[in-house]
């Protein structure tokens, strides 16, 4: 049996966020491609995350692997116990909001998902995979908008520096863009997020 957390990082509600409708599919349809699994849904607004203060960078960095003791550190510890990861975010200001940058601040932590050696940091969540479900206004897909798209670049780099390297991205892009068939790139998206489901 496999654990999967799904972490959802959008202001808006399921039902009216367009990143929502594609990976919400993706998770009804894991669930039933896979049964047996468990799927911890983490919603970071709802969960309050807030950037690090300096008591929780304390905290952090007096990390003794005793949870209980030290609640700043669950994050890290429930990513590290996960197998699969489901991100779903929307690219705002050509970066992830920003309480997904503050949820990696809490889960990034030295000697739990990754450490330091004499050859450099090592990632400590090998073996595990991720998937990330993300929606656009514009289109990112090549040329100098994907050089500039820093949000799924910044996910995949983040992630691959702690281990997780087996990494997916499903995009739906040009959805601001006026003329395009926004619900037929949000089909499509959902599409393909079933299809990845099956095997993921």
């Amino acid at each position: 049996m496999s654990k999967v957390l799904y972490v959802k990082a959008n202001a808006k509600p399921e039902g009216i966020s367009r990143t929502y409708k594609i990976a919400d599919e993706f998770i009804e349809s894991y669930k039933k491609n896979h049964p047996s699994d468990e799927v911890i849904t983490l919603d970071l607004y709802k969960e309050g995350i807030d950037s690090l203060s300096v008591e929780d960078l304390q905290k952090l960095r007096a990390n003794t692997g005793d949870n209980s003791e030290n609640p700043v550190m669950k994050y890290a510890y429930q990513f590290l116990e996960a197998d699969k990861y489901v991100f779903a975010e929307p690219l705002w200001n050509l970066g992830v909001p920003a309480i997904l940058k503050a949820y990696i601040d809490y889960i990034c932590v030295a000697n739990v998902t990754f450490k330091y050696t004499a050859e450099g940091p090592v990632g400590l969540c090998k073996d595990k995979k991720a998937v990330n479900i993300t929606s656009r206004g514009g289109d990112y897909t090549s040329g100098y908008m994907a050089e500039i798209e820093m949000g799924d670049k910044y996910l995949k780099t983040i992630l691959g520096f702690m281990g997780v390297t087996d990494y997916t991205t499903i995009a739906a892009n040009q959805l601001d863009v006026i003329g395009q068939d926004v619900d037929g790139i949000i089909g499509k998206a959902i599409e393909e997020a079933k299809n990845l489901a099956k095997e993921f």
